[in-house]
């Protein structure tokens, strides 16, 4: 079962409640999507960090129920 991508954004601002988050569909078919994120939370983490810190939000969704997610990480300028 597809998964929406208003429930990526809920989980991604539940574990990271600063975070702006734009989701993308990026097939059509509610498993690949694209994912900006831009939190303070993120500053002086290293790229990957930043990355596991969304992932660890997603519950282990990665993979199952969420087939592919394009991520892309930041600090607010």
């Amino acid at each position: 079962m597809p998964m929406a991508a208003d429930d990526i954004a809920e989980m991604i601002k539940t574990a990271i409640p600063d975070a702006q988050v734009e989701i993308t569909d990026l097939a059509g078919d509610g498993d690949h999507y694209a994912a900006k994120v831009v939190s303070e939370s993120f500053r002086g983490m290293s790229r990957v960090a930043q990355q596991r810190a969304v992932y660890a939000a997603l519950g282990g969704r990665m993979g199952g129920v969420l087939h592919a997610l394009q991520l892309t990480t930041a600090v607010p300028n």
